[in-house]
């Protein structure tokens, strides 16, 4: 019985190394890609923050520009 595992353990390492040698020259590719994709996307995602902190600063600014006496009126 050991060497039945020995057989199948084989043959699963040589259908594994098959398909890596087919998969290898796409692979650095397709991975400087996916590196690309990640980095565009946490620029996206600074950029996005800015604008809505930007956005929210501006709006705060408003709010603070009335005169006191209106906004104790208001409570």
């Amino acid at each position: 019985m050991a060497q039945s595992d020995t057989v199948t353990m084989v043959k699963n390492a040589a259908g594994v190394a098959g398909g890596v040698a087919l998969i290898a020259p796409v692979a650095p590719p397709l991975l400087h890609g996916l590196a690309g994709i990640a980095v565009v996307g946490l620029g996206v995602f600074a950029a996005g923050s800015l604008v809505f902190k930007a956005a929210e600063a501006f709006t705060g600014m408003g709010k603070s520009l009335k005169p006191k006496s209106e906004t104790r009126k208001n409570l």
